[in-house]
Parts: structure tokens; C-alpha cells; sequence
């Protein structure tokens, strides 16, 4: 079992920045691929950035590239979110999730994510 708790959301301004943190607990060592979702109001779940555990490789949505990066600290067990130039539609609710090999699908499938946080609020205003 891995336990994650999500921190960091809050309201800005357009423009701004926010740093996303994912605490990791529990069985941490089948914590191999981690991805940050979010979920606007009326919206589906939409994977933003995955990351495997070495960091060899990172994946994001388009709508995120060159904005937000995604980074962990495995001694910490840590995962962050950074983002920066945040715009009105990346409002919504923020979550990490950890998936287990064997990994099928694209890395922004939620069916593929067998663990989930609660979510961190984050909201943009123009």
C-alpha cells in the first residue's frame, strides 16, 4: 500500500508560480512511475506530467510544456510540481498518483494508476 498526500495549492493571479509537493508513504519501493493530475470543475482527469523513479524520463501534456516541471526526491520520498506562467485553465484539483509495473497504456491513462492522493486545490484568476 502507498499513501500520498498533496500539498502546495493555492489561488494566484495569472502569471504567477506555485510549487506542488507529494508526500510518499507506505510501500514506497513500488513507487516506480509517478504522474501529477488535475481535474477542473465538469472536466475529466487529465494526466499533466509522469516521471519514472531514476528520472530518466519525464512526460507532460502539451498544454504544460516549458511551464511546469516535475521532479522527485527519492531519499525524501518527495514528488513536486512546479509551475510557472500559470494561466486561468490550469485551475483545478491536483493530484499524484503512483503506478505499478507492469505498465500498459500511455502514461496519462488514470486506469493505469493503482494509488492516489486526495488532491491540492489550485486556482488561477486572470
Amino acid at each position: 500500500q502507498v499513501h500520498l498526500v498533496e500539498s502546495g495549492g493555492d489561488s494566484v493571479q495569472a502569471g504567477g508560480s506555485l510549487k506542488l509537493s507529494c508526500t510518499v508513504s507506505g510501500n514506497t519501493g513500488v513507487a516506480n512511475f509517478m504522474t501529477w493530475f488535475r481535474q477542473g470543475s465538469g472536466e475529466e482527469r487529465e494526466g499533466v506530467a509522469g516521471i519514472f523513479t531514476g528520472a530518466e524520463k519525464t512526460y507532460y501534456a502539451d498544454s504544460v510544456k516549458g511551464r511546469f516541471t516535475i521532479s522527485r526526491d527519492n531519499a525524501k520520498n518527495m514528488l513536486y510540481l512546479e509551475m510557472n506562467s500559470l494561466k486561468p485553465e490550469d485551475t483545478g484539483k491536483y493530484y499524484c498518483a503512483v503506478a505499478v509495473p507492469p505498465f500498459t497504456g500511455s502514461w496519462s491513462d488514470s486506469p493505469r494508476y493503482r494509488f492516489w492522493g486526495q488532491g491540492t486545490q489550485v486556482t488561477v484568476s486572470s
